[in-house]
């Protein structure tokens, strides 16, 4: 399986979860707007710990998107 990234070379896309959100919608890295994706979240447990509720929060946010299949390891 190929990975990327989701903002690909940009890199940077904003430092809130309004940004966050707006590049899971597509368009601004490696896939287009309204394109399906598989999204892995290596590592979810230790940031689960680390985070605390935001990483619920993210995932809140990723799963408003019906074209992300999210993948936890």
């Amino acid at each position: 399986m190929e990975k990327k990234l989701i903002a690909g070379n940009i890199g940077y896309f904003g430092r809130n979860l309004d940004a966050f959100n707006d590049v899971l919608w597509g368009g601004f890295g490696v896939f287009n707007y309204d394109e399906s994706i598989k999204l892995v979240w290596e590592h979810s447990a230790k940031s689960k710990k680390d985070l605390g509720a935001l990483f619920d929060k993210l995932l809140e946010i990723i799963r408003c998107h019906s074209g992300i299949q999210l993948l936890l390891k």
